[in-house]
């Protein structure tokens, strides 16, 4: 099994990075040097969470076995000759762990895997955030574009390294070396990390056991979804508005540059990028065969095209992601209150108030059957999450311990170290891996899943349903490259593996050799490394009482409070808009329903008609002269015929148009916040039901 493990966890971790960027990205919309790029950033932080472990392990293993290389065998009194026998036993008895890497290979690994991700998060990522945000045209503007917006970015980390080299170089205790350099940039990128890792972590502990408690709750959920259905459809009609001013400028823009205008290929450029209905609405302006005339100004400038490519990308995309995510919000709310409808069925079967759009599949519905998911959904989910907001928060609660109390080695307070250390006495090597895979998993969850969560007004946002753009992708790149290897040497610290805090002359992870001495500079590994992290506890409390949320209500950014009148507005008109669109679904489905019935049911008998029409064609001319004479009050009959049978096929797929939102209630759940908060009012009776067919 020697190096079987790590080669089995590299392709793991690349199918897992794989799926997740999948969920997120677009591969057949979005370049493929950025889906290369944010893959490559992701798979490296994931392949540090994962081989870790194993480097944990491997590294108590050779501890062990120095130990017994440099233990003298035990005398015995039977010894004339002065040898030693060659029974003698040992003090120690080392096993080889099933993951065991070989020597030289793990050093190898962690360098290549570090730099390449410094590389990626410091130089290659943002350059292609700009590149991907420019509005030019050719790849030399855009290139230009990207360094001139990079040029204050690493003016300033080039400003942050000098103030360290400086401090190094004063100091006369110092003697400046290339290995010294290096680990000077390595504390600054570390130092940074770890300053946003203590911010993101002391959310992700509380936030997330607390999500999965107030998932249990009845009604939670699906009060929470009101509240983001009235929140999108801000968005939403803020994008389509947005969108429309875009287009009337892009309008303007194909009226007046001709066909034969130098920036043409610049106009047509930016109608690609826009909506198929926009384009054939616009056209290209091929038509007018008139030569432009150069003593006119009021041509757009280059600059000014390149401006607007840049705000017809960013609509496009973010109108389709809106779009995108108020369809599936809606099928979220439509089954949430079908959960609450089934709660009190009696027959103990899920019922759907809407059949699934996209067909389910085969072992699903075998297995997955109405009454499983009657007691998945309605019986068993609700104990599963208050089950797994237990133990998540058990661990929350370890980890804040840990935090705090990781640099007392005597005695050992740190939870984590004390499972390590008591498993390292018996070299449990499956025990040691899986305890340290658990701790590891747990922060990066903590932390990874912050970065899923958090937005940044419209700038970054990581919208699953492939609806993220190619900036958020390299940016979330960006952070997981940073907030790696401040994480893992945090984890190394918290579990006593690294001989900074331990303060054991012991061999060192092979991780741990990569990043060097950090005794080069004393005030970073003797206080801002041990202390900093201690603010969790400060953060974990914030989180708890929600005072990042009441400080952007406070600002105007609506969160989901349950104790806000504001909330309670924005759950009542979320619940009017996914009234009016269960109304409007139900509508579609039974006109569906009609049409398909009348196909079924008259449909036969025109084929018969059909078919007895050419079957007969002699009598037909037989009784031409018979028939010729009424044939106009036939043809007569039958035009009015047709004309009465369209007129009651009309009238049955009419929808109604009048009707009293108050008188309709379908709540699933009787909530508090519904009385007296919203009036739904007004009847739509801007046409009246006796005129709509006169003209028929």
């Amino acid at each position: 099994m020697s190096g079987a493990a790590l080669g089995i966890e590299i392709i793991f971790v690349f199918f897992l990075a794989l799926f997740i960027l999948h969920r997120y990205g677009d591969f057949k919309k979005q370049h493929r040097l950025v889906i290369i790029a944010t893959l490559l950033a992701w798979y490296l932080c994931f392949l540090i969470v994962f081989i870790l472990p194993l480097d944990v392990s491997t590294t108590i293993y050779n501890r062990c076995k120095l130990a017994v290389n440099s233990s003298p065998p035990e005398s015995s009194s039977n010894n004339v000759n002065g040898s030693y026998p060659t029974s003698a036993p040992r003090k120690h008895k080392c096993f080889i762990p099933w993951s065991y890497i070989p020597d030289g290979i793990m050093p190898i690994f962690w360098r290549v895997v570090y730099w390449t991700s410094q590389f990626l998060t410091w130089i290659l990522l943002p350059f292609m955030q700009s590149y991907a945000r420019s509005g030019g045209f050719s790849i030399t503007g855009k290139i230009k574009t990207a360094l001139i917006e990079n040029a204050i970015y690493y003016g300033t980390y080039l400003l942050i390294f000098g103030a360290f080299l400086i401090y190094v170089a004063v100091n006369p205790n110092f003697n400046l070396q290339w290995n010294q350099l290096q680990t000077i940039g390595i504390a600054a990128a570390n130092t940074w990390g770890l300053f946003l890792l203590v911010l993101l972590l002391g959310y992700g502990l509380v936030e997330i056991p607390r999500s999965h408690w107030n998932g249990a709750k009845r009604g939670y959920l699906l009060m929470k979804t009101y509240f983001k259905v009235a929140k999108l459809m801000t968005e939403k009609a803020d994008a389509e508005e947005n969108l429309e001013d875009i287009m009337e400028e892009v309008r303007k823009v194909n009226e007046s540059i001709k066909y034969n205008h130098p920036l043409r290929k610049c106009v047509d450029t930016i109608l690609k990028k826009c909506p198929t209905e926009y384009q054939e609405r616009m056209g290209r302006n091929m038509d007018d065969y008139e030569d432009f005339d150069d003593r006119q100004n009021n041509y757009p400038s280059e600059k000014s095209l390149v401006k607007l490519h840049k705000q017809v990308i960013y609509s496009v995309q973010r109108h389709r992601r809106t779009q995108v995510q108020w369809r599936i919000l809606l099928e979220q709310a439509f089954y949430l209150e079908d959960v609450a409808k089934n709660e009190t069925s009696a027959t103990r079967q899920f019922v759907h108030t809407f059949q699934f759009q996209e067909p389910e599949n085969r072992i699903t519905r075998y297995f997955y059957t109405p009454t499983v998911e009657w007691y998945w959904e309605c019986l068993l989910r609700p104990w599963f999450y208050r089950i797994l907001a237990i133990v998540l928060a058990t661990f929350s609660v370890i980890v804040v311990w840990s935090e705090c109390t990781f640099f007392s080695t005597k005695p050992v307070l740190s939870l984590f170290a004390v499972f390590i250390q008591l498993a390292e006495r018996t070299y449990n090597y499956i025990y040691i891996e899986m305890a340290c895979f658990l701790t590891i998993f747990f922060l990066s969850i903590c932390v990874y899943s912050t970065v899923f969560r958090i937005r940044v007004f419209n700038y970054y946002y990581l919208a699953s349903h492939h609806q993220t753009d190619a900036y958020s992708l390299l940016f979330s790149g960006m952070l997981f490259c940073r907030l790696t290897p401040p994480l893992c040497l945090n984890f190394l610290g918290l579990t006593h593996m690294d001989s900074s805090i331990s303060h054991k002359n012991t061999q060192a992870t092979a991780y741990t050799s990569i990043m060097g001495s950090m005794r080069v500079l004393s005030f970073i590994a003797d206080g801002f490394y041990i202390y900093y992290p201690m603010l969790v506890v400060i953060l974990c409390i914030a989180t708890y009482f929600s005072l990042g949320t009441r400080c952007l209500n406070l600002l105007g950014f609506q969160q989901f409070m349950g104790d806000n009148e504001m909330t309670s507005d924005f759950i009542d008109e979320g619940k009017e808009l996914i009234r009016r669109e269960k109304r409007k679904r139900q509508r579609q489905e039974e006109g569906e329903n009609r049409r398909r019935e009348w196909k079924e049911r008259y449909g036969n008998s025109r084929e018969d008609s059909t078919r007895n029409r050419n079957v007969h064609p002699d009598q037909k001319e037989s009784s031409f002269s018979d028939t010729d004479a009424s044939r106009p009050m036939s043809k007569y009959t039958r035009s009015n015929g047709r004309t009465e049978r369209d007129r009651i096929e009309l009238l049955q797929d009419a929808e109604p148009l009048d009707f009293n939102a108050d008188s309709v209630s379908d709540d699933p759940l009787d909530h508090p916040l519904d009385s007296g908060r919203y009036q739904p009012g007004g009847r739509y009776l801007s046409m009246s039901r006796s005129r709509i067919f006169d003209d028929v």
